[in-house]
């Protein structure tokens, strides 16, 4: 089993969206596919149309009173379960808190799962809390999605940065570009300026379209209704690259890292001097 964590520190960069559409992907290439909804707002469950089976989810999870299975749903789609969220996930930090290795707390309740189902995609709220630590530790992959403008670069410098303090040879960081509206030269110039540099973004880019906030108003993803649409091909294409990615990880000595955090600030610096000149 596979764990995918649609993460970053920073908020409105497109996780929730990048978890319904990959997890989507994921079930209609034919594997069983399951959607952890770690964010309060919920909005990959709102996304499903599941609501959780527990009213205080986070506190029954952590303290063991539920296993992990017991609170699985079934979607409308083929292969595809949801762990759904509600509000009580708020206090899931605190929860963690007192409890006895809390890095470790989403290894273990994925232990219950591990026989059924072959990916997992956690959708993460935004920040960096007890909980992020704990989905670092249990995930294959850290899918970062991020808009090709400066804060959203420097708030993946800042990930980058944390978790190189936690030797960061141990995580698999995969950023790419996320709601790319070619039509700005910032996001045009920012792209093609990034993947010329040894940050290594996975080259697929979702493209900013109203069709992927239709996501949300139809409850469905975005190929489920709009398959040929630019926007559903794109996250296709994401996902081939990421399985690719991945596998391809495997047969790599872990030598291979992402670059250190210092040359992410550095080129970043860089890119700002590129675009002030």
């Amino acid at each position: 089993m596979r764990i995918y964590a649609c993460t970053s520190i920073k908020g409105g960069v497109g996780k929730t969206a990048s978890a319904v559409n990959l997890a989507f992907a994921s079930a209609q290439a034919g594997h069983r596919t399951l959607v952890w909804d770690l964010d309060p707002q919920a909005a990959a469950s709102f996304h499903f149309r599941v609501k959780p089976k527990h009213k205080r989810l986070g506190r029954v999870l952590v303290r063991g009173e539920v296993e992990l299975d017991d609170c699985v749903r079934s979607s409308e789609f083929e292969r595809l379960d949801v762990v759904p969220a509600n509000l009580s996930l708020r206090r899931l930090d605190a929860a963690l808190e007192h409890s006895k290795h809390p890095e470790r707390w989403l290894t273990s309740a994925l232990e219950a799962v591990s026989g059924d189902y072959d990916n997992v995609f956690l959708d993460c709220a935004p920040g960096l809390t007890t909980v992020s630590e704990s989905v670092y530790e249990c995930s294959d992959a850290l899918l970062v999605p991020a808009i090709p403008t400066p804060l959203s670069l420097r708030a993946l410098a800042q990930l980058m940065k944390f978790l190189h303090a936690r030797d960061q040879r141990r995580y698999r960081v995969l950023p790419f570009f996320s709601m790319v509206d070619r039509r700005k030269a910032l996001h045009r110039e920012t792209c093609e300026w990034i993947h010329a540099q040894p940050i290594r973004f996975l080259r697929a880019e979702i493209p900013y379209s109203s069709l992927v906030e239709q996501t949300g108003v139809r409850r469905a993803p975005l190929a489920s209704f709009a398959p040929q649409s630019a926007a559903a091909l794109a996250y296709a294409e994401l996902w081939r690259e990421i399985e690719q990615r991945v596998e391809a990880r495997r047969e790599e000595a872990r030598d291979e890292a992402e670059p250190p955090p210092r040359l992410v600030d550095a080129q970043i610096a860089m890119w700002r001097e590129h675009r002030a000149t």
